[in-house]
């Protein structure tokens, strides 16, 4: 799962690796040592195989030079007044441990680590510090190597990741795709173990949503304008044109995508709460419709099928996958011409998984999903006599009047983005007082006919009708009774 470093990042660490250092100077001045100007030299702008051969010849001498020990601070601590210094010992760090694959481990037999480096990610508030940037590079490499040797156990990490999360969380706040980008790439390389991620989804508010709320932008939708993903009526044109060109290249999208799929690794522990939260199965159900290539349909699918088959999760989330139509999506899905196996293989799996739970689902149980995910649209039942006058008293009675309470909820809310749910809610209320009139007064308890009569002037013309045939059908029974 090897991705191209960032072009921002890279293009700074080749920059800095072609300025000259005087480092004879930075001796003199006490900046480094002779010792320390020894070991850099040699590993310095030489081939990799004799920086790899010098390095593994001196490992202690090397994990000296970074971390400090008994016979000194680590170089860039004793630098700290020289950006220049810091600046390109940090890209030389980074160097000898991606080319010097021992080093890595033999760095995490230092008692501290991470001593030296986690002061540096607050060395300034601008996102665009080279030294932080450096920093956390460096880190997610290091860290990355930690996760990969099960031989080394290093418990200063769950230590040191939590800081390195809240430094990438303020790049993803960025309006600057390529900072965002470089911190979604560290993200995906440290989130390979279960403690990785539990942290990481600890941290959610910083962590997480910034990256739910890039997707939404992807989709061409914001935070509080889910209603247009429960139309379907986007297009894989309109979505290049209006979220993926919107600022979200398609480069970020597959970065971000990867990171949240690495994270519902954890489905038991998250899924819930992403849906509670940040509504992930309509979020996730658009961005397919829109995806413009399969390696992110991959990623949205398998997502969706490790955040919906865990056993604590199917009884909340599989009610809203069909409320906000996945599994029409998904034969639609089949008609395209798709090639990579493991797409195919996690489409028939989620096909499977969710007409599994459809086949059992009676009209009542699909219409109680919708109202107790807050999802209304005109799906059959709100409209069919028959299915009201066969369930119009399940719906006030059963579970002690669970639906109606949520339906009161519902119209409480004013749904400014989406007034047709007030529109179908009022419409539902007049099919419940039509049908079960005795039960008028449970209604009027929990506030109903108050609101109800409240929306006869809303400005929207649907929302005005269905609440004043609502109202009708109390005075109706009123002037009989």
């Amino acid at each position: 799962m090897s991705l191209d470093p960032p072009t921002y990042l890279n293009s700074l660490q080749n920059n800095i690796r072609a300025r000259p250092i005087p480092w004879e100077g930075a001796v003199r001045a006490g900046t480094i040592t002779d010792n320390d100007l020894k070991r850099i030299k040699a590993v310095d702008k030489v081939r990799k195989d004799q920086r790899r051969q010098t390095v593994e010849g001196d490992k202690d001498a090397y994990k000296s030079l970074l971390l400090g020990g008994d016979q000194g601070k680590s170089v860039l601590e004793s630098a700290a007044k020289r950006a220049d210094v810091i600046q390109y010992m940090l890209v030389l760090a980074s160097d000898l441990i991606n080319d010097v694959p021992s080093l890595g481990p033999a760095l995490f037999e230092h008692p501290n680590p991470f001593k030296p480096f986690l002061p540096l990610l607050s060395h300034s508030t601008n996102p665009e510090d080279p030294i932080p940037l450096l920093t956390s590079s460096f880190l997610a490499n290091l860290i990355s190597v930690a996760q990969t040797d099960s031989s080394k156990p290093a418990p200063q990490t769950d230590e040191a990741l939590p800081k390195l999360y809240n430094y990438l969380s303020n790049l993803t706040k960025s309006q600057d795709s390529g900072l965002q980008d470089i911190a979604v790439q560290e993200y995906s390389a440290l989130l390979r173990t279960k403690k990785a991620r539990e942290l990481f989804w600890k941290q959610r508010q910083d962590t997480v949503y910034p990256l739910i709320d890039i997707l939404r932008t992807a989709a061409g939708a914001g935070r509080d304008s889910d209603s247009t993903m429960w139309s379907g009526g986007a297009s894989i044109r309109s979505a290049t044109e209006a979220g993926l060109n919107g600022g979200v290249g398609l480069q970020l999208l597959y970065h971000v995508l990867l990171t949240i799929w690495q994270l519902s690794f954890q489905g038991s522990l998250v899924g819930k709460d992403l849906e509670k939260e940040q509504e992930i199965l309509a979020l996730y159900t658009q961005l397919l419709r829109l995806s413009p290539k399969e390696k992110t349909t991959r990623l949205l699918l398998s997502t969706l099928l490790n955040l919906l088959t865990p056993s604590p999760n199917r009884s909340t989330l599989l009610p809203i996958a069909t409320t906000v139509r996945l599994p029409a999506l998904l034969t639609n899905l089949k008609g395209r011409h798709l090639t990579d196996p493991d797409l195919l293989e996690d489409l028939s799996s989620l096909t499977s998984l969710l007409s599994e739970y459809t086949s059992s689902q009676t009209t009542l149980d699909e219409y109680a999903s919708e109202i107790l995910a807050s999802r209304l649209r005109w799906s059959p039942p709100h409209r069919d006599a028959q299915f009201w006058r066969e369930n119009a008293r399940k719906i006030l009675d059963d579970n002690q009047g669970e639906l109606p309470k949520k339906l009161t909820e519902i119209l409480d809310k004013k749904w400014e983005d989406d007034k047709q749910v007030l529109a179908i809610a009022c419409n539902d209320v007049a099919w419940l007082v039509k049908e079960a009139p005795e039960k008028r007064s449970q209604l009027e308890k929990l506030g109903v006919k108050a609101r109800v009569m409240e929306l006869m002037a809303d400005e929207n013309e649907g929302v005005r009708w269905e609440s004043l045939r609502a109202v009708g059908e109390w005075l109706r029974y009123s002037f009989e009774e």
